[in-house]
């Protein structure tokens, strides 16, 4: 519990209790040394000008109460929040303000006005939060409204939809008939998790990718998540299946300093090496976003296993180089 949590730990427990709250009592449902407790009611006191007192007959704090008051009149000044918190609702504004307006705009725009009033609430007025504050989407693609909307429908009706798909790896399109299961934000795009009737199979699309939508009239097929998260969540980054093999990358000791803190794949394993050098294992099923990965760390890492997956960031090192080989001007 970081001080911020305890201090409207500290306010809730003496404001709910009509009694006095021994210091023992503090102590234990606190969890924290007397010291820590006596810093936190000082600040409390002297910083934010709680009402604190010590009641010597029933030996406890409490509270200083009006005259004729039933309850305590003091509230801490608004909401703080941690990193994780200020990013979290800073993140959920952008993908709110981000949104396709349309179907779901009735929806969200409720949900809008609560997160900016939880921003409101803090220490300072939103529009300063947002001003020091930035997160900064990178690589978005555009999705055209009609099709979000229909889709989002789908979803959330329960209702199958055929669609027309461009594969950009094979550069052509395909029909599919699909029952879409759920809608997911990743690295900053949207894809939609499918029943694949046409396949038979669970299968992922990029909305970007869907080239045109038509609702049906039939129920969708569900899938449980537990089979949606068994075939879709396993591999590596957006791509499915289970993993067939596990990467073994090693990074210089210098790029270990930020890779060590980053998080690849729920289940990575990793250690640093006695030289300093940082290693990762990572299970993958399909290695092209794993490759994408590796390669903008360029000198900075190897990979040392299996060889296919070495061969092919080699491969397109190679050819990367290539593009810059000395022209006759």
């Amino acid at each position: 519990m970081n001080r911020t949590e305890r201090l409207y730990r500290i306010s809730q427990l003496l404001g709910n209790h009509r009694r006095p709250v021994p210091f023992r009592t503090l102590i234990a449902k606190l969890g924290v040394s007397n010291a820590t407790l006596k810093r936190d009611l000082e600040y409390l006191r002297e910083r934010l000008h709680a009402p604190i007192i010590w009641d010597r007959a029933l030996r406890g704090y409490c509270f200083e109460r009006g005259a004729g008051a039933s309850t305590p009149r003091f509230e801490l000044p608004g909401m703080w929040f941690n990193s994780s918190e200020a990013h979290a609702l800073l993140a959920m504004q952008h993908l709110l303000e981000s949104l396709t307006p349309g179907l779901l705009a009735a929806h969200v725009a409720p949900l809008k006005a609560q997160v900016r009033a939880l921003l409101d609430k803090s220490d300072h007025v939103v529009d300063e939060i947002e001003k020091r504050i930035r997160i900064l989407p990178m690589g978005q693609r555009a999705v055209p409204s009609e099709h979000f909307e229909a889709l989002a429908h789908a979803v959330l009706a329960r209702k199958r939809v055929q669609i027309t798909h461009y594969h950009r790896l094979r550069n052509d399109t395909s029909v599919r008939e699909v029952s879409p299961q759920r809608l997911v934000h990743y690295r900053d795009n949207w894809y939609l998790d499918t029943w694949d009737h046409t396949r038979a199979d669970i299968r992922e699309f990029a909305l970007d990718a869907i080239t045109a939508v038509e609702l049906l009239t039939t129920n969708a097929k569900n899938v449980s998540e537990r089979q949606l998260d068994g075939v879709l969540t396993t591999g590596y980054g957006i791509f499915a299946g289970k993993p067939t093999a596990t990467a073994i990358l090693r990074f210089t000791a210098e790029r270990a300093r930020w890779v060590a803190r980053e998080r690849w794949h729920p289940k990575q394993v990793s250690k640093f090496l006695e030289d300093g050098r940082y290693e990762l294992r990572i299970p993958y099923a399909d290695p092209r976003e794993l490759v994408m990965d590796i390669l903008k760390y360029g000198p900075e890492v190897e990979v040392v296993a299996p060889l296919a997956l070495r061969d092919e960031v080699i491969a397109r090192l190679k050819a990367a180089a290539g593009q810059y080989r000395q022209r006759k001007m």
